[in-house]
């Protein structure tokens, strides 16, 4: 029960790794609070972790909304130990197609979200409290056709040195998570793959990353688990890629 006693925010908890978290979470001990904007999806999340778990629709880019799931934690619970900034979005598109809508979606979600996640969460945080931050191995690569998620989860990736220097005086703790290969069912259609497609893409991939496999979202979960607990008090302003190896050995073609 490394968890136990702590009260954590997943955003981006309904589905795929951010539910993966919030499952391992309570099985560590811990209260998690999960949203996302679809909320059939949070209420079949809830339901199947089945206790110790909350939720709220929100949207990340919009900070009222991120303020109301703030205020419901400060009157249920008091406080958050744990908030981790999961949600986010991308897609496959080329320089010169990006546009301002398509600027704005991804950027406003992940990088803007993070802020108003953070904004609303740090009152609630004390010492000894952490932010987790779901970046991505493809800020280390140089894939093509994906320089504005790339931008994005750079963005994010930059937080780690300010914020750890700007919450130091407040105890506060902040590391990310950089996943690898983790296949989900959002991720093929949010870049416009067929399940099949996806399948094939996964497999001929597995075979380039040093681990021999791609990975899972139990992968991600196991490394947010120890980023929250007290085993990693002394980790701090890090990214820990969980990629089977696969930026050490970069290029390659993915």
């Amino acid at each position: 029960m490394r968890l136990e006693n702590k009260v954590a925010l997943i955003t981006g908890g309904g589905t795929g790794i951010g539910l993966e978290i919030a499952k391992q979470y309570v099985n560590e001990g811990a209260y998690v609070y999960i949203t996302g904007r679809r909320e059939n999806k949070l209420r079949e999340a809830a339901e199947l972790i089945g206790r110790n778990v909350g939720y709220m629709s929100a949207d990340v880019s919009k900070k009222e909304d991120m303020l109301r799931v703030a205020e419901k934690i400060r009157e249920e619970q008091g406080h958050v130990d744990i908030v981790i900034c999961n949600a986010g979005i991308g897609g496959y598109v080329s320089l010169e197609n990006i546009d301002e809508a398509e600027f704005n979606r991804v950027m406003y979600t992940n990088v803007l979200g993070t802020y108003y996640t953070a904004q609303a969460c740090l009152p609630l945080m004390g010492e000894g409290s952490t932010f987790i931050m779901n970046t991505s191995v493809t800020a280390s690569l140089g894939l093509p056709n994906f320089s504005l998620y790339i931008a994005a989860k750079s963005a994010m990736k930059s937080f780690i040195h300010t914020w750890t220097s700007e919450l130091r005086d407040r105890k506060i703790r902040v590391n990310a998570i950089a996943p690898g290969i983790i296949p989900t069912p959002a991720a093929g259609g949010e870049l416009g793959r067929s399940p099949e497609e996806e399948k094939a893409r996964q497999e001929y991939r597995a075979t380039l990353i040093p681990a021999g496999k791609v990975g899972n979202v139990l992968d991600i979960a196991n490394a947010a688990v120890y980023l929250g607990s007290d085993e990693s008090s002394y980790v701090n302003g890090v990214e820990l890629l969980v990629d089977g190896g696969l930026a050490a050995i970069y290029p390659v073609k993915l």
